[in-house]
């Protein structure tokens, strides 16, 4: 954890460094259907950059978190050179790529897999690949999601009641579930517990069909 928070201040101060926050760009959905805290989603089709790491839940995500920012900040094959002064001198570096929300986690096997999700602006032949074999790219189809929003601490218990409350909803309104659970977290470690944005989606195959209603919105650490 500590080197996640490390990693993620790095990012906050080279965004004030540059006397502007830039804002992330997030997954886009259409809500199909809202009740509380609950919701139905199409998502876009979109590519996430994703790495397979074994442990502990809570301790996961420290874990592939400077993995995958080595790739989006440069380790990868796209390399070019950048000119540098004071002194002078040449070197290679790869693309970098902005960091997006959220940042998914999903049980697999006996571990986990945690992503990033690319932005919307590449495809498959436009990102740079990765130098680390141990960072994929995989592209994700349409899908619907059931979710569920919170806040608090990135808990494994919080994580486990609210799953439990996602799927009791699911079964409840009669979908049918097709999928992994996915843990989104969309914060810097460092934001105050009561202000994360925490949610788990699910992929279900049936929805009640209402008047859709488009998301778009804007984050920024």
């Amino acid at each position: 954890m500590k080197y996640l928070v490390q990693i993620a201040t790095m990012v906050l101060l080279t965004a004030f460094g540059a006397k502007q926050v830039m804002a992330i760009e997030e997954a886009q959905y259409d809500v199909i259907q809202k009740e509380n805290d609950f919701e139905i989603r199409d998502y876009a089709p979109h590519i996430l950059a994703e790495t397979y790491v074994t442990g502990a839940m809570e301790d996961a995500g420290s874990a592939a978190f400077g993995r995958l920012f080595d790739y989006i900040s440069g380790n990868n094959q796209s390399r070019k050179e950048v000119t540098m002064t004071a002194p002078v001198s040449q070197q290679p570096a790869g693309e970098k790529i902005k960091m997006t929300a959220p940042v998914g986690q999903q049980p697999d096997s006996e571990g986990w897999v945690v992503s990033f999700m690319m932005p919307s602006e590449f495809t498959m032949e436009t990102l740079p690949l990765p130098t680390d074999s141990k960072v994929t790219l995989r592209e994700v189809p349409p899908r619907r999601m059931a979710a569920i929003r919170y806040s608090g601490f990135w808990s494994e218990s919080s994580y486990l009641e609210h799953k439990a409350e996602l799927l009791q909803w699911i079964e409840e309104a009669g979908l049918s579930i097709t999928g992994e659970p996915v843990w989104a977290r969309y914060n810097a470690p460092f934001t105050p517990w009561f202000m994360r944005r925490n949610e788990i989606l699910i992929p279900v195959s049936e929805a009640a069909k209402t008047a859709a209603t488009s998301h778009r919105a804007d984050a920024s650490y």
